[in-house]
């Protein structure tokens, strides 16, 4: 299963707490690291992207609001399908970053 940087940094998130519940709030980390800073606006489509393509993998678990259209996911939990996933990528080799 192929995942983005992104994806792959929410299900880490998920493992590594406590209670495998994490606010939404705690993915804009994922911004603050990276070199590329795009707009605010656009970040939190692309995270929320991101968290309902996991939901549908069934990797995730979303909870918020829902309205007649739309979902507000506010918190998320790490499936147990997820947390085999997540093992998974601990056991990966990580990208090594060389000065040039």
């Amino acid at each position: 299963m192929r995942l983005s940087n992104l994806q792959k940094f929410i299900l880490l998130e998920c493992l590594n707490s406590k209670t495998g519940r994490i606010s939404r709030s705690r993915l804009n980390i994922f911004y603050n690291k990276s070199k590329k800073l795009s707009k605010q606006e656009l970040q939190t489509k692309i995270i929320t992207r991101s968290i309902e393509r996991l939901i549908d993998k069934e990797l995730l678990v979303g909870f918020g609001e829902r309205t007649r259209c739309k979902w507000f996911i506010k918190d998320i939990k790490i499936t147990r399908q997820g947390k085999k996933q997540a093992k998974k990528l601990l056991g990966e080799q990580l990208k090594i970053k060389f000065k040039k």
